[in-house]
């Protein structure tokens, strides 16, 4: 197969779809791999790296389109790339479709074969390709909250970790999967005060288990949001519905029950967000202030970090683009149920429920 790796252009994303050693083991397995110059510069991975393992360096995204069988990304194609995508072709990436009616409709028209990182699914419910990037986000949230804390940022003037006579900051983190949890263990380890809320009891057991005292559980309810954001001085929106918009538990009336200069980090915000104050940003710009309430929600915030992310990221996508590379998409979809409900939209049909759901189109 002819595997395609072009440079992401999405704004301040630096990250690859396939390290050199990813490329090594592609082409160790006969395959052929065009990278576009620089695309893996952000990263620390050059062209050098990249050519003595056996790729073929081509200069425009273009051609890295025009030359592969399968394209292997990061990012969702955005408007500049719709045109390169081919009938047939595999594109292997984060979609968030949810997120984006023009999206799911170009990808509709491409006639192409879209396999979403986010749905793979295992059979216990797990996520193996989004994990590694929500831990990494759940982990930058409380780094860039305690960063918009401060107060020549607008924060509220907080330190998380409070120092010997003074208390220390609180957090509260809506959803205790991925991202939550890993949320509250970097803000415990800082040493906020961190309430946890979710509606999955076994999740709440499994962090009163496994976290210090300082991190409390409750069930997540609108009573207990409420309560919880009037004293509370980040919040992290870390709820996920795989495929589908993220449910909106923190609304507009809220921002005026919050201190002044509290900060909110979305996490959710590749799926539509979980304020319903949440518009994308970027880390050009990744903030914006509503009712004296900072927002961050920039929806690539493993970007920030692309060594660690695309390192993170390739540890799990490779043994699934192996698959699809020496099987052919059909039979690797059909033998591996996980890498199956990948399959998002297919030939101009879209085959996964939740999006057709989303923006009621045929399923």
């Amino acid at each position: 197969m002819k595997i395609g790796v072009p440079k992401e252009i999405k704004n301040n994303e630096s990250r690859v779809g396939m390290t050199p050693a990813g490329v090594f083991e592609l082409i160790k397995n006969n395959h052929t791999v065009y990278v576009q110059q620089d695309a893996g510069f952000g990263s620390g991975f050059f062209d050098t790296d990249y050519a003595v393992v056996g790729a073929i360096l081509v200069p425009t995204a273009a051609e890295v389109y025009a030359n592969s069988d399968m394209i292997v990304k990061v990012k969702e194609p955005i408007s500049e790339e719709y045109a390169l995508i081919k009938e047939n072709q595999i594109i292997f990436t984060y979609f968030h479709f949810a997120s984006s009616e023009e999206l799911t409709k170009a990808m509709i028209d491409s006639k192409s074969i879209c396999i979403a990182y986010e749905t793979v699914e295992e059979t216990d419910g797990s996520l193996p390709l989004l994990t590694p990037m929500s831990e990494v986000a759940g982990r930058m949230a409380i780094q860039q909250g305690a960063k918009y804390l401060e107060k020549p940022i607008k924060g509220r003037g907080v330190l998380l970790g409070g120092v010997p006579g003074v208390p220390p900051g609180k957090v509260l983190v809506l959803g205790a999967g991925i991202v939550g949890i890993q949320a509250a263990k970097m803000a415990a380890g800082l040493g906020a005060h961190v309430t946890i809320l979710d509606i999955n009891m076994k999740r709440l057991r499994y962090v009163n288990d496994v976290m210090p005292s300082h991190v409390v559980t409750e069930f997540s309810s609108e009573y207990n949001i409420r309560r919880h954001i009037k004293n509370h001085d980040l919040i992290i929106g870390a709820v996920l519905i795989p495929g589908a918009k993220a449910p909106k538990l923190i609304t507009r009336d809220m921002l005026k029950e919050m201190h002044p200069g509290t900060v909110m980090v979305d996490v959710a915000v590749d799926q539509g967000g979980c304020f319903e104050t949440t518009v994308a940003t970027t880390h050009e710009n990744p903030t914006y202030i509503i009712d004296d309430v900072v927002h961050y929600c920039v929806a690539n915030m493993p970007g920030a970090v692309p060594y660690t992310s695309t390192l993170a990221l390739t540890n799990v996508t490779l043994p699934y683009v192996l698959k699809l590379a020496n099987l052919g998409w059909k039979v690797a979809t059909d033998r591996y149920p996980d890498l199956g409900k990948g399959l998002n939209i297919v030939h101009g049909e879209i085959v996964y429920k939740e999006l057709a759901e989303t923006f009621n189109f045929s399923y």
